[in-house]
């Protein structure tokens, strides 16, 4: 008897109460804020992304070299035996010759270079808006892995609550026919109902499980205990009075609309390079070359040695004349390229515009289904609370009652997930347009339980 008030109890607690029972013992459990920061030092795509972003830097940095001075230093030493015929007492003879210089250039006027070197920084701005990206996608992977042990863990913890009403209805309803109140129909409908639930509660725990691994992969740490979302918390609205405002800003943050604006920067400059193949250029160069001679040189013989000094500092410049319309040719490959890239940034912010407008819609629509669904609470548990008195009274039958307590469970189970997917779409949205930051977990942090 004790258990069947302890479940009767059980079954009547509300939704917060059952929450709070359901994810007691939380304090060594772990915000959401902490689940992404282990994700962030663990996930491999985000790490992956980051040394990508670490690559480009340092080849940002080589675009320099281009517009930098050069400095080589060269040597050589070589043996040579020469010979005339007809001989002569001075015709045939050996030497040495020791060369050892110092040589350096400067562009002074280098158009593709100077390109090729804004295009280098270019890549740097690629680089940082993957980046974003990544961590955008990081903050969205965790927290729905995150919501997803949570609402498997309700979901148990529902299907367990209705396992306890249900065997509670099947002892009245063996109680009763053995009293000859009620028929063996009765009685079966119960039982084939408990043993749904049983089904559905090993259903859901293996759920639980699977969504826990799942997170413990993420994050790299096993037998991690997220915090539950606070049986008080509001959830945020939609701000924005419409999908357009959310859509304007994407236009200048979103990372995927920016590399796609910057390859069509770059695709330019790709086209002034070719056009660098009609222009001059123009070098500084300065040298410091010594040519030491042993035994004589390819002219003459010498006894001893003798050495030659040259000091140099000159303008070079070059003027292309014909390349075999090599350069008229990369010019109209470039133009059409950057035709391409235009197009590219143009289908990025039309499929930036539909993500926003549809993530922005499917907010609002999660937000009218959490209302609805919290009405559907209150009228399920009054059906059910109608439907046990008229059992009692013998105007409803136990099958009444049984879907009576499935639909207010089934409508529980729905309104727990509605709440994360608000949440979650909170997040996606922002996502949509390009504006999420680690910044915005707080907010959600803030809802849960501490």
């Amino acid at each position: 008897m004790q258990t069947q008030r302890a479940s009767s109890l059980f079954q009547r607690l509300p939704l917060a109460v059952l929450l709070s029972l359901a994810f007691a013992g939380t304090s060594q459990a772990q915000s959401l804020v902490d689940m992404y920061e282990m994700a962030k030092g663990y996930d491999a795509g985000y790490q992956a992304a980051k040394a990508q972003y670490l690559a480009n830097q340092a080849k940002a940095d080589q675009g320099k070299s281009a517009l930098l001075p050069t400095l080589g230093l060269n040597g050589g030493a070589t043996r040579s035996d020469r010979s005339l015929t007809p001989q002569s007492s001075s015709s045939d003879y050996s030497y040495t010759t020791q060369t050892a210089g110092l040589n350096a250039s400067q562009p002074l006027y280098r158009p593709a270079n100077f390109a090729a070197y804004q295009q280098s920084q270019k890549t740097l701005e690629i680089a940082q808006a993957a980046l974003n990206q990544a961590e955008q996608d990081l903050i969205v992977r965790t927290t729905q892995a995150y919501f997803e042990v949570l609402a498997a863990q309700q979901s148990l913890t529902f299907v367990q609550a209705q396992k306890s009403a249900v065997a509670e209805q099947l002892a009245s309803a063996k109680r009763n026919f053995e009293v000859g109140t009620s028929t063996i129909t009765d009685t079966r409908e119960a039982q084939a109902r408990y043993d749904l639930v049983i089904a559905q509660e090993i259903a859901a725990d293996n759920d639980l499980r699977v969504k826990k691994v799942a997170l413990e992969l993420l994050v790299g740490k096993s037998g991690i205990t997220p915090l539950s979302l606070s049986p008080q918390a509001k959830l945020p609205p939609v701000t924005g009075a419409n999908a357009d405002e959310w859509i304007a800003q994407s236009l200048q943050s979103h990372p995927g609309i920016q590399q796609a604006r910057v390859n069509l920067d770059i695709a330019k400059l790709e086209t002034t390079k070719a056009e660098a193949g009609h222009k001059p250029t123009v070098d500084f160069t300065l040298g410091y070359n010594v040519q030491k001679n042993i035994g004589g040189t390819s002219v003459t013989p010498i006894s001893g040695q003798n050495q030659i000094t040259i000091a140099s500092a000159g303008i070079t410049a070059s003027m292309p004349i014909f390349a075999g319309f090599a350069t008229q040719n990369r010019i109209r490959e470039t133009v059409a390229l950057e035709d391409k890239a235009r197009n590219d940034l143009e289908g990025a912010q039309r499929q930036v515009a539909q993500a926003t407008r549809t993530a922005y819609l499917g907010l609002q629509s999660g937000l009218g289904q959490v209302k609805a669904l919290e009405a559907a609470e209150s009228s399920s548990q009054a059906a059910l609370d109608a439907n046990k008195l008229g059992y009692q009274v013998g105007v409803r039958i136990n099958i009444d009652v049984l879907n009576s307590q499935s639909q207010l469970y089934q409508t529980k189970r729905d309104l727990a997930k509605a709440r994360y997917d608000v949440l979650l779409g909170q997040l996606k949205l922002r996502q949509a347009n390009g504006t999420l930051k680690a910044e915005d977990l707080q907010s959600i942090n803030a809802l849960l339980q501490k």
